[in-house]
């Protein structure tokens, strides 16, 4: 058993052992880790990077940062195995879907350094050519985005221990801002290998990037105006951060990515059978056991034509069938535990929950799974579940409760504006996707969900076999949603930046302008 250090003011610090929280290995109960934050210096963990990483990342141009990037991406990528094994590990995740969380980190760091390249040697965001302000022609006005002076504190959630991490970090260290990230203790090990790795590289300047493995403390009461605060997790605990005295107090820019009733439609036009119908059936079973249903962009609600109810049940129900649920490290397990004895409550509660709203379950069972190659009684394991609600406005708790895990609900539609009205319910979600290939029905409904989504995916025939799954997120695009998705907005190429970046009006004479603002970021279209 190792004990989990974490990484403040240049150093690895060990909080004090009566703090310490115990990780466990959620396919076999065993104890792997521990650790703890008694003792640790928050307030000067922040001090530190305001003081220190802030004007090293502020001194450096776009290009200079994203190098930065790009030696994490290579420097992570060359121990893609160790990572691997910590997640398997202490996540209980299977090879391939801790491949999908290392990948996405290594990933992220390399699009961001990629685009500081393409952002070249400035050092701040100049918005267009800027504009006329009074009849005289010389006084102009330009918007401007510059780092932020305090530090980003990132508090991330336990499904992604490494991506997690690396898509706020990435955007962040190529703004400019410093950052304290404090991981999911729970599944803390994959992190702090990551930043064991981070440090031992030494590709980072003093004071850009510090860890947390354990509680936070008391480190929010010592965020200032400059500091950002962005948050991965439950919507009651994004609001409890929202509403801190001291975040109110000092206006602390957050940013919340939390729960998500996300949706999948088919679409009228679909016939049994054909590509699109095919692409629906695959996303959503891979959505449904991916992580073990442990993401905050898998699909909990699917939505099909009436006619089309009975062949989506037998078809989804057949293919979970078939998903190997058991140890994470073996080669046939598709499918290992959830995370925590907690989330295993949580899981069961919540299915009740549900069928106690109208909804039953037509696959799979709460409490009785096969687990191939674990003891009998251990591990945090449950079946994927496919369950039904045949009156789905009547069906309220489907429309309110994350069930976070292997499991979604079934509901048939008749009209396509009744599915809209369904899938606003939800109240706001990361990703609906629709798959149809025809143009009236993409038409209506997704103009009908476009303000209840962060994030569209539209399958069809011509896709099929090119289009991403629904629950991949891709730095290019935002990553976010409205309402109890938590109102937030991530990633997204350079929309990210402007997060950890004051935007300014400067407003003066042209000519002065245009030589202290250049419009075009120099060097910018060159290889």
């Amino acid at each position: 058993m190792i004990t989990l250090k974490s990484y403040v003011r240049g150093e690895f610090r060990v909080g004090a052992a009566d703090g310490n929280v115990t990780l466990v290995n959620p396919a076999t109960e065993e104890a792997i880790a521990t650790t703890s934050t008694k003792g640790i210096d928050f307030h000067g963990a922040l001090t530190y990077a305001r003081d220190v990483g802030s004007p090293a990342l502020r001194a450096m141009t776009f290009a200079q940062r994203g190098e930065l990037l790009k030696q994490m991406s290579k420097s992570l990528h060359e121990v893609r195995d160790a990572l691997i094994e910590a997640s398997v590990q202490n996540a209980g995740t299977t090879r391939s879907d801790s491949k999908f969380d290392i990948d996405g980190a290594t990933g992220t760091l390399a699009y961001y350094a990629e685009l500081g390249r393409k952002l070249g040697d400035a050092k701040i965001l100049v918005e267009g050519a800027g504009e006329q302000l009074t009849r005289g022609a010389r006084f102009w006005g330009k918007h401007v985005q510059t780092p932020r002076t305090g530090v980003a504190v990132h508090i991330n959630a336990f499904n992604f221990p490494a991506w997690g991490l690396a898509e706020k970090a990435a955007v962040a260290l190529l703004a400019g801002m410093p950052i304290v990230s404090k991981p999911a203790t729970s599944t803390a090990l994959a992190t702090f290998r990551v930043m064991e790795r981070l440090v031992e590289s030494k590709v980072l300047p003093d004071g850009a990037l510090q860890l947390i493995c354990g509680s936070v403390g008391d480190m929010l009461s010592h965020m200032q105006s400059q500091d950002v605060l962005a948050f991965t997790g439950g919507g009651s605990t994004g609001a409890q951060l929202r509403g801190l005295q001291n975040v109110i107090d000092r206006s602390v820019r957050v940013n919340v990515e939390a729960d998500s009733l996300n949706s999948a439609i088919l679409g009228r036009d679909v016939e049994v059978g054909s590509d699109t119908w095919q692409m629906f059936l695959r996303d959503v079973v891979k959505e449904m056991t991916q992580k073990t249903g442990q993401k905050c962009t898998a699909t909990r609600r699917i939505f099909v034509p009436s006619d089309r109810m009975d062949d989506v049940q037998s078809e989804i129900a057949a293919r979970l069938a078939e998903t190997k649920v058991g140890d994470p490290s073996l080669d046939e397990v598709r499918m290992g535990p959830l995370a925590t004895a907690q989330q295993l409550r949580d899981f069961r509660a919540g299915i009740a929950a549900l069928v106690e709203s109208g909804a039953k379950i037509v696959h799979g069972s709460p409490t009785e799974v096969n687990a191939i190659g674990v003891a009998p009684g251990k591990g945090f394991f449950v079946a994927p579940m496919l369950l039904r609600a045949d009156k789905p406005f009547d069906a309220h708790r489907v429309h309110e409760l994350e069930v976070f895990g292997p499991s979604a609900t079934l509901m048939p539609y008749s009209k396509d504006e009744d599915v809209v009205a369904l899938v606003a319910k939800g109240e706001g979600s990361l990703v609906a996707s629709l798959y149809s290939d025809d143009r009236a029905v993409l038409e209506t409904i997704v103009l009908g969900i476009a303000s209840q989504s962060g994030r569209v995916l539209l399958g069809s025939a011509k896709v099929a076999d090119q289009a991403i799954a629904p629950g991949l997120v891709l730095p290019s695009c935002v990553h976010g949603g409205p309402g109890r998705a938590g109102g937030g907005e991530e990633l997204g190429g350079e929309r990210g930046l402007s997060f950890y970046m004051q935007r300014t009006a400067v407003q003066g004479d042209r000519a002065l302008l245009d030589k202290l603002l250049p419009s075009a970021v120099a060097e910018a279209a060159k290889p």
